[in-house]
Order: C-alpha cells, then structure tokens, then sequence
C-alpha cells in the first residue's frame, strides 16, 4: 500500500504543477519595471520579465530564487495524514492559498513545520 500511495501522490504534486490557481498566483507576483526603479544596486537582468516579488521579505528574485508554496501546508504538521480526501482539497486550492516565497523565507517555513511535525509525532508516540 505505501508503494501506491507514494506513486499517487508523486501523480498529484506532479498535476499540481499546472493548476491554473499555482499559475495565476506567480503571475501575480511579477514585478514590474518601476519595482526595479526603487531598489537600485540590485543585480537586474535587462528582461523585467520572470522576477517575483517575495511575500515576506518583498524582495524581488528570479523564477529559480522563488517557490510557489501553500499557505496552509498540504498536509497538516500538527494532525499529520488525514486521507486522500483532504490531501487533494489542500493541494488543488484557489490562488489566495499560494504564496510566493524566495529561497530562505521558504526553507524557515519549512523547518518550522518540520519542528511542529516531529513534535506533534513525538507526543502520538508518548501517549
């Protein structure tokens, strides 16, 4: 059952990827030429096109320096797999549940999720 359940899933991040919502909140997150005018001294490609704007931090990176990450994770650090059902209503959400993050604002959130997952399996085994 794990090996059909890690395929399945590796199938929907995978479809995930052009849902039109995830597309719809990069596209969102594009700066535009006067963003470049306000923060001299950055290093600028000539094409204004595929930089974005972080969320937290509101600097602007290129398309390999940002991650378009769920607001609320797909599958909840605190209570762990709840099911199908609820891992695909997480991952197919609108545009307001995707956030556009660089690199280093990403990889913190991620940590403290990790913490707040290995806690909450930390206190499941202790009961």
């Amino acid at each position: 059952m794990t090996d059909l359940k890690t395929w399945v899933i590796w199938c929907l991040r995978k479809a995930s990827y052009r849902w039109p919502p995830r597309q719809a909140a990069l596209k969102h997150a594009a700066v535009s030429k006067a963003f470049y005018m306000k923060h001299p001294g950055e290093k600028v490609s000539k094409l204004v096109r595929n930089f974005y704007q972080c969320v937290k931090c509101k600097k602007a990176f290129s398309r390999k320096g940002v991650s378009i990450d769920h607001v609320d994770p797909v599958v909840d650090p605190r209570r762990g797999w709840q099911g199908f059902d609820e891992y695909i209503k997480r991952m197919f959400c609108s545009e307001d549940g995707f956030q556009i993050l660089c690199s280093i604002d990403h990889d913190e959130k991620t940590a403290k999720e990790r913490a707040i997952r290995t806690e909450a399996k930390r206190r499941a085994k202790a009961k």
